[in-house]
């Protein structure tokens, strides 16, 4: 493993209980942050934080909800500090059907998860990061943002929209040491598949030239550096992590 010096800083990893989440908080603990871990069930959370090497915390949120954001911010902060880093790894796959099956419920659902609490997140922690003039974001977007996954249009629609919510809060916070960027992952074998059918996930590993998945602790080296001090000049930016299946 490489060495990324995040001594000193504290991160926020929304839906850091499992799969990526998890994989990006375990990362960053090793690398020297305090690690607040922010997701729908709190229990699991606190699980996981426990298994955390280095100074971890808890909190059961609701992302959907800007109320509660606010709340859970404040709690953060005291407990490990103003926050440095926020990774925004929350999110639904969503159902796999075509766009004019599509229940208008579901789409409303994958859309306010994935889309409308990344920017709750994103919009909450900004003053923050700004009043400090130091901060590093990290929206976790997909291929499927890129490229539009058939049967996919909610899950896509709302991951496209993380990559724009990326390059406009990016170019906003440019003049200060504020760094917001995106991964655009191609699929991992996490929970989330337990959401998706078993022909939409052979799609999708037929679309990989590397011919299998993304592993998450590829994705959470990726992104360890790009919340580093050391990514102090890319902003706005999308880094591809997907196997070769990216046209652009």
């Amino acid at each position: 493993m490489n060495a990324i010096d995040l001594n000193g800083q504290k991160a926020v990893v929304t839906g850091g209980a499992q799969g990526i989440g998890f994989a990006v908080a375990e990362r960053l603990c090793r690398s020297g942050a305090s690690v607040a871990i922010w997701d729908m069930d709190g229990a699991r959370a606190a699980e996981a934080a426990k298994k955390l090497e280095g100074k971890s915390a808890a909190f059961a949120v609701d992302i959907t909800d800007p109320a509660a954001i606010e709340r859970v911010l404040a709690k953060t902060e005291i407990e490990i500090g103003p926050v440095d880093i926020v990774v925004n790894s929350a999110g639904i796959a969503g159902m796999n059907t075509t766009v004019d099956a599509y229940p208008i419920e579901e789409w409303q659902r994958v859309i306010n998860i994935n889309l409308n609490g990344t920017f709750y997140v994103n919009r909450a922690v900004v003053p923050g990061m700004r009043q400090r003039g130091y901060g590093r974001i990290c929206n976790i977007a997909s291929i499927a943002g890129k490229e539009g996954n058939p049967n996919a249009a909610a899950y896509s629609a709302s991951k496209g929209g993380v990559i724009a919510l990326t390059k406009s809060l990016g170019k906003e916070l440019a003049g200060y040491d504020i760094a917001v960027n995106c991964v655009t992952p191609a699929a991992a074998r996490t929970p989330i598949f337990d959401q998706m059918t078993e022909e939409h996930i052979q799609y999708m590993l037929s679309k990989i030239p590397r011919n299998r998945f993304v592993e998450v602790g590829e994705i959470a080296s990726l992104i360890a550096w790009i919340v580093s001090r050391e990514n102090s000049f890319t902003t706005g930016a999308v880094f591809d992590i997907s196997g070769g299946r990216a046209t652009y």
